[in-house]
């Protein structure tokens, strides 16, 4: 009987250190979710309701957490995160991070094509129109935050991988009071600018820029606080911690793009 045992789980175990996932709705979900949202925004465009296009991020938002829910149940109770499935997940973070990093691209070549290349209409950069913020102001104050909270979070990964989990708490806490200080800034940014999305091409971009990192901001903000929650359960070793380099990989790209931002948009634009 008990010979019999090993050689029955045996031959139950994989052939191979991948994990298959199991069939899952939230693929189909999630691009229902999507799609929703474009018809929602397109009738609410066109004088309709905004319902449509709020239950669309729903939908959505709830795909992501069930989503997200799963990935850790696979990590912490099937134990399906092998070495190479960890190393297929860095991989796909980092070419989540390489198409992130080509998205914001686009803005900056939109601002400095408008910005080297000025057309006749346009006889200065800024135009002469526009009324720059005060590139030492809020914004400098807010490229130190950014900056200390990617030190927290290089804090934390620290402690985690010399197990030590009282400074991997407080790094991951100061990390998000820190972004979510940065968000409440440029909020306050945005509520006293002197000029507004359609004032013209600079106002434009650098909404469009600045809003969309700042929208990055917001979602590293929830990765890190998951990833907190996460550490107070326990979640993570310092063998086994992919879902916390995930999300450290993540800040320290917005970490990046800010700076860009800040010396190309805010200091060389204004």
């Amino acid at each position: 009987m008990s010979s019999a045992q090993p050689a029955e789980a045996e031959a139950a175990s994989p052939p191979h250190p991948y994990h298959l996932v199991n069939p899952s709705p939230w693929p189909a979900l999630g691009a229902l979710g999507a799609f929703i949202i474009a018809f929602g925004a397109v009738h609410w465009w066109h004088g309709g309701t905004k319902l449509i296009c709020a239950a669309g991020f729903v939908v959505v938002l709830s795909t992501m957490g069930l989503w997200w829910r799963d990935v850790i149940r696979e990590a912490q109770r099937d134990h399906a995160h092998t070495d190479e499935v960890q190393h297929g997940l860095r991989v796909g973070m980092g070419l989540f991070i390489a198409s992130e990093v080509m998205f914001f691209v686009a803005f900056f070549w939109a601002f400095f094509n408008s910005g080297l290349l000025v057309n006749p209409s346009i006889t200065q950069w800024p135009p002469a129109k526009i009324e720059p913020l005060d590139t030492w102001g809020i914004p400098f104050l807010n490229t130190l935050i950014l900056l200390s909270s990617g030190l927290c979070v290089n804090w934390a990964h620290h402690s985690l991988r010399h197990g030590d989990r009282d400074g991997l708490k407080k790094g991951l806490a100061l990390a998000v009071a820190l972004g979510a200080t940065f968000l409440s800034l440029q909020a306050y940014e945005y509520g006293h600018a002197a000029f507004a999305f359609r004032d013209g091409v600079y106002p434009s971009i650098f909404y469009m820029a600045t809003g969309f990192h700042g929208f990055h901001v917001f979602v590293g903000v929830c990765f890190l606080s998951v990833t907190l929650l996460r550490s107070w359960r326990g979640d993570f070793t310092p063998r086994q911690h992919v879902g916390f380099e995930a999300a450290a990989w993540y800040w320290h790209f917005v970490d990046v793009v800010w700076i860009f931002l800040f010396v190309w948009v805010y200091w060389w634009g204004s």
